[in-house]
């Protein structure tokens, strides 16, 4: 009972001790989380940068460290992979994004509401995510991240790992 009264006792201090979590030019955010998807998992690390009161720009990328690998035919081909396994370029992405920050919008300071497209080195894609701030430094993220035009035609055994619907979640800090 005393574990429970004191988790619930700093989950009501992050609420009314939270702090604002875009403020406009200036501001750089740094999100750090798990990326999880469809036939692996890995890391992600973004930053964005504030250019006005609800826009911002930045960068993202993942590396994939668990990927499933590859056994049988692919699309009906006459070549047999056996425990194929995917090369660095199928494995990473890195891409240049921009955000429409809508915290003062929704008229919550201590939540940041961001959706937004990217420009990447395997598809051109959009994303919403959102950032929770318990004090000036520290809050929590999560985003949702969706291919919008593939540069590929699907033709490699991994084509699909960077070109299919993501959830990322974990820390974002305030710099």
């Amino acid at each position: 009972m005393k574990k429970v009264i004191t988790f619930l006792f700093l989950v009501s201090f992050g609420f009314t001790h939270a702090q604002q979590a875009f403020t406009g030019k200036g501001d750089v955010k740094v999100n750090v989380g798990a990326n999880l998807q469809d036939g692996g998992s890995g890391i992600q690390g973004s930053v964005d940068f504030g250019l006005g009161e609800n826009f911002s720009f930045g960068f993202v990328a993942n590396y994939l460290l668990g990927v499933d690998n590859y056994n049988g035919f692919y699309h009906s081909g006459t070549t047999l992979y056996n425990d194929y396994k995917p090369d660095f370029s199928e494995r990473f992405d890195a891409k240049a994004r921009i955000n429409a920050n809508l915290s003062s919008v929704i008229g919550v300071k201590q939540l940041d509401v961001y959706p937004g497209l990217s420009l990447g080195l395997h598809n051109f894609g959009g994303h919403v995510g959102g950032r929770y701030f318990f004090t000036d430094g520290f809050g929590v993220f999560t985003e949702i991240g969706f291919p919008i035009a593939k540069y590929s035609n699907n033709n490699d055994v991994f084509d699909h790992l960077n070109n299919q619907a993501t959830f990322s979640l974990g820390a974002s800090f305030n710099l």
